[in-house]
Formats: C-alpha cells, structure tokens, sequence
C-alpha cells in the first residue's frame, strides 16, 4: 500500500497503525483500491474500512481433568447493509482480531458479488480443536455460544463451518443457541447456523460445496485460458474439505492431479495421484505424507511443478514473494481465503500467472449456506441435483460479472471481482441511504 494512495489516508484518517504486513491492512488495501477505479463515494470507502461490530469474548470450559481454562473468542461483523451478518466459525491457534476482520471484509465483498442477501461476518476461537477431547470441545462450542449470546441469531448474524469446524461443531451450536435463546421458536432457531448435519436441518450438497463452486468457475474460465478440464493437469495446498472436493470433482471430470502439499508434507506423481484414495487416506491419517505410490518432495519442488492450475485451500498467506519466484502454474485459483500476499500477487501478475481471486472461486461454500438458511426458513428440503443447479447459475452469474468488469476496466480478476462486488454495494447504499 502506498503513503500516498489514497487508501492508505483512509486507514491514516481512521487511526490506523500502517503495517504492510497485516492482513486485514493487505485485504483492505486491495478492496479499497477497487473503490478507486469506480470513484465510490468517500464515505462508502469510510464505512468498508471497519466492521460494525467487534466482539470479543473470554469464557471459561472444564476439561476433562476437571480443571478449568479460559478461551478467547472472536466475532467480527464488518457489514449487513445486504441482509444479515453471514460467516464461518473457525477453531485455530492463530485466530486473531485481524485476521477475523481480514475475513470478514471478504464475506461482505463475497456475498455481494454472489448477489446474495447476507452480510459479511467471521468469527473464532484461539484454540487447537485437535488437542481437545469430543466432551471438550461440546463444552467449548456450548460456552462460545453462550457468550455470544443475542449477537447471533437466524435474523441477524448466522455463522458456518470454517477450518477447525465442522457439522458437529455446528449441530452443538444451533442447539445451545435454541435452548438458551427466548426470542425464537426451536424450528427458527435451527437457522441460526448453517453447515449442520444433514438429519439436524442441513443441506444436501453442503460439505462438497466450496470446491464444487470452485470446479464451476473453472469449467467458465478455462477456455479463455486455453484450457480444456480433460487435459486439466492441477496440484493443490491443503488437503481438507476444500482442497480434496475440488481435487475429486476435477478429477471425476478427467483432470490430473500432479502434486499434493499440507502441512505434513508433499507428494507428486506425474502420472496422477488417486484423489479419492488420498481423501480416504488424509481422512484416516489427518496428513498427505506416507501416502502409497507417489513420490515425497520438498516445498521448494512443489511449487516448482509444471502445472496448468494451482489451488491453494489452506490458509491465508501461503503464497508469499519466495513461493511465488519458484510457482511453475499457468493460473493460480484461490480456494482459500487470502492466499496470496500483495507482494507474492504482484510477482505473479507480471510473470503473466493469471489469478482466479477467493470471493469468485471459494464463494460456492456461503451460497449453498444460503440455500440452507433459506430451507431451514421455509421449512423445505432440497434434493441435491436441485442444489448443484442453484449453485451452477449463481457462479457462472458471477464468473460472467467478473469477466464483464476485467474487460471493461482492462483489469486483474481480483480487482475485477471486488470491483463487481463495490458496485453492488454502492448501488444498494445509495438507494437505503445513511440512516438518519
């Protein structure tokens, strides 16, 4: 971000300290610059450049030993000018209030873009969930919703699964926040969260649903990058639930994985790696490393792979200036939020490395959570085809507004998106105004 930009007198004007480091500082700055090359008025950019509301909560939970710990949580609501606050609950040692912010910045950027009417919030707790025992973590999960008390709720701030979540996680959820809510009926508040398990009020099709978007964003995009799903050659960060859905989607579609990183290590093969057996095997094992028949490599190796696409689905920041000097990937499409540093994306873009951004391509996760909010509130149940063609039509809408805006602009997809996602929201301010 420059000192001179004008972004950079927004943060200067709101009190900001400039770290070009910072997360929500970097996400800002990028969203912020968008506003620029459609002239949003100053005081949307004011009102973008915070959250509404930031909460953070301290609550103890008796574990199992019988000793008590005190946990800190975290809810950032950045805007509901669109409909209420909407976002994932993440269970992860690194949360903190800016990169809760940072995220919801892009769940507001997300669900606008979608054309979808939600808002943007995320939230969290610093925490291992791997390190606790089931009974811990109900315990934890029960006191977290306790003490959010009346900030969430199926009219107003409706959170989702996020790494370290997951069904159960959100099943504990909307039942504590049934049973100690007195403003909703039980069957209005199973809509509080969305993400449940399919018998407690979820969605067909949720738990494939980020990376399914993701594989319908790419069957709009290759073409223009001259590329065709049948010779599709792909390798991905992070091997959870985004990561492997998009990895099994593709390769149902006869892609090829190449390459496989997380957090236990690399592996290649450039024959193709069986992107179910290894979902089953990271299932089992919570790591690719060990996996049969293909070879272990180095990070550096990794990055290095020839590849048509690569898709980050970790977490934020994985690709910084070093990886992205060593990528080796025609197209890189974000399916994690924030993968990519300013620094590492300007390397990128100059190298001629197209970038799909994260509120195009992960954004099938938060429509198919409106789905289920929206079956949960009229008491419906949708099969999953029906599903799989909702969200087809909401990201090829998309897609196509992204695509409309980098032409017309002669811009980046990221700016393109965040540009798109701008509009919408300027155009929704100026027809509600600024109350009073």
């Amino acid at each position: 971000m420059n000192r001179d930009s004008q972004e950079f007198a927004i943060l200067q004007e709101l009190g900001f300290r400039f770290d070009p480091a910072n997360i929500y500082q970097q996400v800002l700055g990028s969203v912020l610059r968008s506003a620029e090359l459609i002239d949003a008025p100053r005081y949307l950019r004011l009102i973008m450049a915070q959250p509404k509301n930031e909460l953070i909560v301290h609550f103890p939970v008796r574990l199992d030993s019988g000793e008590y710990r005190l946990f800190k949580g975290y809810r950032a609501q950045h805007n509901n000018i669109l409909g209420p606050y909407k976002g994932g609950m993440r269970y992860h040692p690194n949360v903190s209030l800016d990169h809760i912010k940072a995220l919801s910045v892009l769940m507001t950027m997300k669900c606008s873009l979608m054309r979808l009417p939600l808002g943007g919030a995320k939230g969290g707790v610093q925490v291992d969930p791997y390190a606790l025992s089931q009974a811990e973590l109900m315990r934890l999960t029960r006191r977290f919703v306790s003490a959010l008390g009346n900030n969430i709720g199926p009219d107003y701030d409706i959170p989702a699964p996020d790494v370290g979540t997951n069904a159960q996680v959100m099943a504990w959820m909307a039942d504590t926040y049934e049973n100690v809510s007195a403003t909703h009926s039980r069957h209005d508040g199973q809509a509080v969260v969305t993400g449940k398990p399919l018998d407690f009020g979820g969605s067909r099709g949720r738990e494939k649903a980020t990376g399914q978007g993701l594989v319908f964003v790419l069957e709009q995009m290759l073409g223009s990058l001259g590329l065709t799903m049948s010779s599709l050659r792909y390798s991905v960060i992070g091997y959870g639930n985004v990561g492997s859905w998009t990895a099994r989607l593709l390769a149902d579609r006869g892609a090829k994985l190449i390459a496989v990183m997380d957090h236990t290590g690399a592996i290649r093969s450039s024959e193709g790696i069986d992107a179910h057996g290894l979902a089953e095997y990271v299932r089992q094992t919570r790591g690719v490393r060990g996996f049969g028949g293909v070879q272990a490599i180095e990070e550096r190796a990794f990055y290095e792979e020839p590849v048509d696409i690569m898709i980050p689905a970790a977490l934020e920041q994985m690709i910084d200036v070093q990886q992205a000097e060593w990528i080796r990937a025609r197209a890189i499409a974000e399916g994690a939020n924030a993968p990519t540093t300013p620094e590492a994306e300007t390397i990128l873009l100059d190298r001629g490395v197209t970038i799909l951004p994260a509120i195009l391509c992960n954004s099938g996760g938060v429509t198919v959570s409106y789905f289920e909010w929206k079956q949960n509130r009229m008491a419906e149940t949708w099969d999953e085809e029906h599903v799989d063609i909702e969200l087809r039509d909401h990201m090829v809408e998309a897609a196509g507004r992204v695509r409309e805006v980098a032409s017309r602009l002669n811009c980046d997809l990221r700016t393109a998106a965040y540009v798109a996602a701008f509009e919408h929201l300027a155009k929704v301010y100026s027809l509600r105004g600024i109350f009073p």
